[in-house]
């Protein structure tokens, strides 16, 4: 595998596998179609591979460049880089290459309007993964400086240039800080479980999960059933791999997915669904 293509395998691997698999089943099914049909519709234009070397590039000098909004990296801002780093489990020659991407990021004569229009047009056809992009510089911000000051200010902007809503970038930060709440509730405890153990009971609130599905406690069942099936394929790693998201943003798009399985399992049982 090429190193590019280990950095696209990363990222989505850190979000979905965690004793979830079976739940996994029937949406990888219509990601055969979906991986079919997104072939079809791409036509020329940036290659998945293209794609994926932007990606990477651009998150990580984003990430300095959001650091740096309010003129100094303080030691948590570089914590949360590395966090980030760890969590997506790069190798060293990745590291390196997003501890470069970082440090230019944070140079004063950075272009942040030219480097998120070279990864809004690579990414043309796939809108979402300009989400996940998103996604990962919120995770920053928060573990940085909770997601305040400068900071939020620059995440915003950086919304903007990829014309997300502020809608939509508030509900981002809600449902990222749903998932620090557990993490911390769970004793920070990353990725599957050691040594064969189980993995920690889930601390989400009901309330938090109807928010993960974007929805509300008066949602039928089966709009319930149809708002889960649309946010697990919106995140899972397998399609958004085939997209063209480098291999080491996989495991964000793994969790995600876990998160969102945790919300409808929660819901279900408290609504007693089947």
């Amino acid at each position: 595998m090429s190193w590019t293509g280990k950095i696209i395998g990363a990222i989505v691997g850190f979000l979905i596998f965690r004793g979830f698999v079976g739940a996994m089943v029937g949406a990888f099914i219509g990601h055969l179609y979906d991986q079919s049909a997104a072939a079809r519709r791409r036509g020329p234009g940036a290659s998945p591979l293209e794609i994926g070397e932007r990606f990477f590039t651009a998150t990580f000098e984003v990430m300095g460049h959001v650091a740096k909004s309010d003129g100094r990296v303080s030691e948590a801002e570089i914590a949360a880089a590395r966090q980030v780093m760890s969590d997506l489990r790069l190798d060293g020659a990745q590291i390196h290459a997003a501890i470069g991407c970082f440090t230019r990021g944070k140079d004063a004569d950075f272009d942040l309007e030219s480097t998120m229009q070279g990864l809004a047009n690579a990414c043309a056809r796939q809108p979402h993964l300009l989400r996940v992009f998103l996604e990962i510089q919120v995770r920053a911000a928060l573990e940085g400086v909770d997601m305040q000051g400068p900071a939020k200010q620059a995440v915003q902007r950086v919304a903007e240039l990829l014309d997300v809503s502020r809608l939509e970038l508030a509900h981002m930060e809600a449902v990222l800080r749903i998932r620090r709440e557990q993490f911390r509730a769970n004793g920070g405890a990353r990725g599957g479980s050691a040594g064969g153990q189980a993995p920690p009971k889930s601390s989400m609130r009901i309330d938090a999960a109807y928010q993960i599905l974007e929805v509300d406690p008066k949602t039928s069942n089966a709009d319930i059933s149809k708002a889960y099936r649309r946010q697990l394929s919106k995140h899972h790693p397998d399609k958004l791999k085939a997209n063209g998201l480098p291999d080491s943003m996989l495991e964000h798009a793994k969790q995600r997915t876990q998160q969102i399985i945790e919300a409808y399992e929660l819901i279900k049982s408290q609504r007693g669904m089947t």
